[in-house]
Order: C-alpha cells, then structure tokens, then sequence
C-alpha cells in the first residue's frame, strides 16, 4: 500500500511494488526482515535528535525471567534491575551508533525499539556500499568504544578495594564489563544478519555489486547459523536456540531479499528517465501500484497517472533506493524535445 494523502482524486506518493507476487514473487526493496518488533505494542520511552525510541511489552516478560535466575548474583535485588537496565543502555547506545551513522550519510532513521533480543534500529541507508558500511560499523564501534572505559573502571575499582569493601558494586561493573564484551564478540561474527554478517556483505558490495554480495553473505550465513544452532543444541540452551532460530530467519528473508535484488537488476531500464538520488534508471513494466484502483501501472508511461482509474500521483519512489521525487525530477530529456 502507498503512503497516501487524499486530496479529492490526488493521491501523495505511488509506490514500487516490491512486494507483490504478482510482479516479482519475493520482498520488497526494504530491509525490515521478519520477526522484527515493530512499535505496535510497544511503549514510547523518548525522543531523541529526531529519532522515537520504543519498548516492546515482551521486555517485561524477560525481565522477570531474569531477575529470578539472576536473583543471588547480588545481596540486594536492585542490583538485578540495574543490571538488566544497564544492558539495554548498552544496546541502545549501539543502535544509537547505527541511526546517527545511517543520518551522517543522507540516510533515513528514525525508529529504535528494544526487544528481549536486544535492539532494532530501523535504518534506510543510500544503497551504496559505503554508506551501508558506515551504517552497520558504526553499532559494533561504540562497543569498542566503551570497553576501554569499563576496562578503567574495573581496575580502579580493585585498585580500592571495591570487591571487599563494596562487593555489589564490583560485580556490577564486571558484569556490565563482561556483557559489552559479548555484545561486540557475538555481533561481530560475520553470521548475517548480524553485524559482522552485515559489514561482510558491506565490503563484497564494492567487488559484487548489491544484489551477489547479499546472496554471498545470506548462503555464509546460513552455514553460519547451523554451527550456531547446534552448539546451543549440544549445550541446551533454550536461550541460545530461540536467537539461532531468530537469525534463520532472518539470513532466509535476506537471501529471498538478495534474490529480488538480481531480478531486479536484470529488468530492461527506460531511457530517459533517472532517479535523482542514486541515478539509476527506471525498470519498463507495470511495477508501481496504484493506491486508488489497487492496479499495477508503469507510472514513466503515464507519467504518474493511473490509466486504469486516473489517479493523479506527486511523487514516484524508486525501486533502486527508495527515494520518491516528482515525475518532473526524473525527466532527462524535456516531454516535448
């Protein structure tokens, strides 16, 4: 469904139609792969620099779960809420790191939501290969970041005599010291979708171009989650399965993804026109959807209007990067030259 604004027959934007079946049989051109919490059902916590942060109502359930196993790690069980509050702190700080990042370089991100299995931030980079490679590093470098820091902090507190005098608090630091520590080990394996996975497919994207380097990454990936999952099978780890299922998943619906992309690449282009953000030329064919009549149309044939039920359209997003201009704004070559 496009992104609509009605004004009589007017309508705001139309759309690719990435995601019908009719026209490509797979995903669309975004990147929200499934299982992702969105923020239905969550709970606004703040706002910052333009972007809304959530909390999905499954946080709680978890955060039950864990303050009970972790019930006789600490004397008092304030130290168990603080920990689990500090752990998402450092997740948010690194998803933070990925929307800023993706921001730096003309890209769209505005939506973070914390979930039981970290964090999601939706991020809509420049399809370009470098500035998906900054978008994704930037997450895992604020880890690195701060664990020289707590490194101090640990050393100072043992240099005082912290583990004696103020047990509670010594442990707290090196919890949080040790969990900086796996969230940068484990995200940087190079499994996608995780961010290692991610920057992998990032550096091939220069040599392989989108679409094979996604393909590569994804069937890597796949190979990857298959050690993953049996190692926490062998050590029965619910925990550990439920993520490796998460990651299944979601390396599937990128290699679906990557998929689309080759088809994608391979449609006959229509001179004369070009998208002003990333210059790539229009594919020929009935691939935009008509948010009026609910038909598919080739809105450069038309230019912008519904020939099924004229439906007049402002702007026309592109399949390529997403990005939606005026029909004017992709012309090369004036309608009447």
């Amino acid at each position: 469904m496009p992104l609509q604004r009605e004004n009589r027959n007017r309508y705001y934007r139309i759309n690719w139609l990435g995601h019908a079946e009719a026209v490509l049989s797979s995903a669309g051109p975004r990147s929200n792969f499934i299982m992702m919490p969105t923020r239905n059902g969550s709970i606004r916590l703040f706002r910052f620099s333009g972007i809304d942060v959530f909390l999905h109502w499954s946080w709680f359930v978890v955060a039950v779960y864990e303050f009970n196993t972790r019930r006789h790690n600490y004397s008092f069980a304030l130290w168990n809420a603080l920990e689990y509050l500090a752990l998402f702190g450092i997740v948010l700080m690194h998803e933070f790191g990925h929307s800023l990042a993706c921001r730096s370089v003309g890209g769209k991100a505005d939506q973070i939501v914390l979930w039981p299995l970290g964090g999601v931030a939706y991020v809509n980079p420049p399809p370009r290969p470098g500035a998906t490679l900054w978008s994704i590093a930037a997450g895992p470098l604020v880890n690195v970041i701060l664990l020289p820091i707590l490194t101090i902090l640990c050393f100072v507190g043992k240099h005082f005599g912290w583990p004696d005098n103020l047990p509670d608090t010594y442990t707290f630091l090196r919890t949080i010291w040790a969990i900086n520590l796996v969230l940068l080990i484990f995200n940087m394996i190079p499994v996608y979708p995780l961010d290692g996975g991610q920057i992998l497919r990032s550096l091939l994207w220069f040599w392989l171009g989108r679409a094979k380097s996604l393909l590569v990454a994804s069937s890597l990936g796949f190979v990857g989650v298959l050690g993953f999952f049996l190692w926490a099978l062998s050590r029965q780890d619910v925990w550990l399965i439920i993520i490796s299922v998460f990651i299944f998943l979601n390396c599937w619906r990128g290699f679906q993804h990557a998929r689309a992309l080759s088809r994608l690449a391979a449609l006959p282009r229509r001179a004369g026109f070009i998208c002003p953000s990333c210059q790539a030329a229009p594919p020929i064919g009935e691939f935009w959807l008509c948010g009026q009549c609910q038909k598919p149309f080739d809105t450069f044939l038309n230019r912008a209007v519904c020939p099924n039920c004229s439906a007049q359209y402002e702007q026309t997003s592109c399949p390529d990067c997403r990005a939606s201009h005026p029909i004017s704004q992709w012309e090369t070559v004036p309608p009447n030259a």
